[in-house]
């Protein structure tokens, strides 16, 4: 996650509190019940979740970025006939080169560590003040993993309309509504938007952002109750921790239930952030609900309600595998940090 659309941007789960095996000594205590609300949130264990998590994202992302490079092609240019990722893939490294799925790269990872961080680390900051070493619930869970995506998307989303303008750059567009671009990094692509379109372009498709703050709420849903499920069939053989594949397995599950009921507005997104079609000159204020209506409306009416879903299967395959890559690179580093400090992480609910 985490990427805002639904990136990015994966998600986190609901690791409990840190507790010491008998006979360690922890070189950095867990804060007591009555720690002060600013020790909490400069804690230490909430640093290692954000750090983990912002690992983890990059990681994953690094591995499958080319079908992420498919996913928003597919979206953003119409007019392309080819429906399938690896048909696009072709196609963008014939007419574009081999490294052409990697355009855009170091943006994209910069924004997706600096979201993931900004992500974890309110979640888990959030998580102590609230929770204070009690066990969580599902409900506090969702609340909390709802105030710390909308916190993420405010602070970060010029960020990700950076990114999108300069992975899409130089592109080979089949359709002639785009406008081309012509930036030289990220710090000139915000001196020319600034100037160009004022500051509030920074935060267009801030309002499909907010309302995709749920796509990783529907997978916090799932990916919790199938933990849960998991974790009670184990407790019958005495093994009460996730294996790997678990994690990896229940990840892309939630995932994909997460992102096949929001996809369409993640479209919308990739559209607004993009910024450069040439459509519904009489409502400039991209990103309001009028345009996202607008757009949605539009989509349908050229393409049929199949229209909204096109790119699910570059979608899938990135965000699915990505999440999933992404939870156990996360799992295992917050885990072998804990233990290397002295702490032991546990997985009980």
């Amino acid at each position: 996650m985490a990427r805002q659309d639904g990136g990015t941007r994966g998600r986190v789960p609901s690791w409990p509190a840190v507790s010491r095996p008998s006979g360690a000594q922890p070189q950095f205590a867990a804060i007591p019940t009555g720690a002060p609300a600013m020790g909490a949130v400069s804690s230490y264990e909430s640093l290692v979740h954000a750090v983990a998590g912002a690992v983890g994202s990059v990681t994953a992302m690094t591995v499958f970025f080319p079908l992420d490079t498919a996913r928003l092609r597919l979206q953003v240019d119409e007019k392309r006939k080819s429906k399938t990722t690896h048909t696009v893939l072709l196609e963008i490294i014939k007419e574009e080169g081999l490294l052409a799925p990697y355009r855009g790269w170091f943006p994209v990872i910069s924004s997706l560590c600096c979201s993931n961080f900004v992500y974890f680390y309110t979640f888990n900051s959030l998580k102590a003040l609230w929770v204070k070493g009690q066990h969580s619930t599902t409900g506090k869970d969702l609340v909390l993993g709802f105030v710390a995506g909308v916190v993420n998307v405010l602070l970060t989303t010029p960020l990700w309309v950076v990114n999108t303008r300069l992975k899409l750059q130089g592109a080979k567009f089949r359709n002639e509504d785009i406008v081309p671009t012509n930036y030289k990094g990220i710090v000139d692509a915000f001196q020319q938007i600034i100037r160009d379109e004022g500051v509030l372009a920074l935060w267009n498709g801030t309002f499909p952002s907010l309302l995709l703050v749920f796509n990783p709420a529907i997978q916090f849903m799932f990916y919790e109750g199938l933990k849960r499920k998991l974790l009670k069939t184990r407790v019958q053989f005495r093994r009460n921790k996730l294996t790997s594949l678990d994690a990896f397995i229940i990840g892309a599950l939630a995932k994909a239930i997460a992102t096949t009921i929001t996809y369409p507005l993640q479209t919308i997104q990739s559209i607004l952030r993009f910024g450069h079609h040439r459509l519904n000159p009489e409502n400039r204020t991209l990103g309001s609900l009028k345009n996202v209506v607008y757009l949605l409306r539009q989509r349908v009416r050229r393409f049929g309600l199949v229209g909204l879903y096109k790119g699910l299967e570059a979608k899938l395959l990135q965000t699915v595998l990505t999440a999933a890559l992404m939870f156990l690179v996360y799992e295992k580093l917050t885990a072998a940090t804990f233990t290397v400090m002295g702490l032991k992480h546990s997985q009980k609910q």
